[in-house]
């Protein structure tokens, strides 16, 4: 055993120097952000770009006045009385992007508008037609019970919904999107940097492999000494950087209020120049989160253990093939667990205590992610989040001490794919 600290200072030394590593662990999270908001920005601008010329075929005589009182940027509708037939023609010589039809049995309930267009539309232009008919038909029936102005106009509120988190202390604190945004910034976090290096382990076993240097290795250490060191090398490379990224993240959220309040014009809040940064927040109505050291820490003991687990895997699965493009078809059973966690990643963040958060928080291969989810969102009882992570811990074993007896054979085998049945000799091997 006391060549795994060789191994693993070899390792963990030759990696960490290298200036691709000082940058990613430096600007990767600001970079993160960045490539987000890139996507935000670009998408947003597709939806404000993607303006529509609707036709409106109008059987009842009464809804297009309603639907074009409401102003928008992104449609213009225009009316049409003509065979629907023609409008169609139309609509597919480019004439118009689509068009509407609004039969007269919407105004007695008893037929659906519908829209043709050649590419089908979407979910925000059908939300967007949805609501602007259904406005339609509110105004028209609110003019046939002869309702004046100053009710329809008390019928128009709108209303604001306040989302609060509840403290222990029994205190509400607001700004509940910003947990949601930050817990499912983490668990993507997670996520990206578990299968990053345990790809980075699957990769250098491959290159030890092809390479023959591990033919030379293993005549001086023992092969679960060469799997140990290299996945504590890696995972404790992973380890500072994680470390160091929980630091710019609490950081970052302790200066937010400070950086908020630049932005802040006192004179609009009808507060004194001199006022502080929390009374420019109070004044706007921004709360901003309370998160405890303790999510910081349990996220980087989470994506440890997490990267512990899933790194034995991917080692034994380098040891099992001879070129990186073998890799594929092994690599998705073993990928498919952390995949599922990322994918209900949602459902989690709306309701982090359902029966679905709590049982993938529990399973060793899915736990990481939405535990720290979780973790983020909401307060999580202590004897879960110990009991997660003892399973976790479990996991890791178990794992490693199946992947080590896989590892030990497949290392120096050449020439052939394993099959399942070679995985189970090399496994029963004494």
């Amino acid at each position: 055993m006391n060549r795994i600290p060789i191994v693993l200072k070899s390792e963990f030394k030759r990696r960490v120097t290298s200036k691709g590593f000082i940058l990613t662990t430096l600007l990767g999270p600001i970079g993160i952000l960045v490539f987000f908001g890139i996507i935000i920005l670009i998408s947003a601008e597709a939806v404000d770009s993607d303006s529509r010329t609707i036709a409106v075929v109008d059987d009842t005589n009464v809804l297009l006045e309603h639907m074009l009182n409401l102003q928008s940027v992104d449609h213009r509708f225009t009316p049409v009385d003509a065979p629907l037939d023609t409008v169609r023609a139309q609509t597919l010589a480019g004439v118009y992007d689509g068009y509407l039809h609004l039969p007269a049995g919407l105004l007695t309930d008893e037929a659906s508008p519908e829209y043709y267009s050649p590419e089908g539309g979407g979910f925000s232009l059908a939300n967007d037609l949805e609501y602007r008919i259904g406005h339609a038909l509110r105004q028209h029936r609110i003019g046939e019970h002869n309702l004046s102005p100053e009710v329809l106009k008390s019928l128009d509120t709108n209303v604001s919904l306040g989302l609060m988190k509840l403290t222990d202390d029994g205190e509400e604190a607001g700004a509940s999107w910003v947990y949601s945004a930050l817990g499912g910034f983490m668990g993507f976090l997670i996520y990206m940097t578990m299968l990053i290096y345990g790809t980075v382990v699957l990769y250098g076993v491959i290159e030890e492999k092809s390479t023959r240097v591990v033919e030379i290795m293993i005549s001086s250490i023992r092969p679960f000494e060469l799997l140990m060191g290299k996945v504590l090398g890696i995972g404790l490379m992973g380890l500072v950087q994680l470390t160091v990224w929980a630091l710019l993240m609490m950081g970052g959220l302790a200066l937010a209020g400070v950086v908020a309040g630049m932005f802040l014009d006192p004179s609009t809040l009808g507060v004194p120049a001199t006022a502080s940064s929390q009374e420019l927040l109070a004044a706007a109505d921004i709360t901003l989160p309370n998160v405890s050291v303790d999510v910081f820490v349990w996220f980087v003991l989470f994506f440890l253990v997490g990267y512990l687990l899933y790194a034995g895997l991917f080692a034994a699965v380098g040891s099992m093939v001879e070129q990186q493009q073998d890799t594929q078809g092994l690599l998705l059973p073993v990928m498919m667990p952390i995949i599922v966690s990322i994918m209900f990643i949602s459902p989690v963040l709306e309701n982090p205590h359902s029966s679905l958060a709590v049982i993938l928080s529990l399973i060793p291969f899915t736990a990481p992610v939405p535990m720290v989810v979780r973790l983020a969102v909401t307060e999580v009882p202590l004897w879960e989040v110990l009991l997660s992570f003892s399973l976790l811990c479990a996991g890791f074993v178990a794992t490693i001490w199946v992947s080590s007896r896989i590892y030990r054979v497949g290392i120096l085998m050449y020439g052939k794919k394993a099959t399942l049945k070679d995985l189970i000799r090399w496994f029963r091997y004494a």
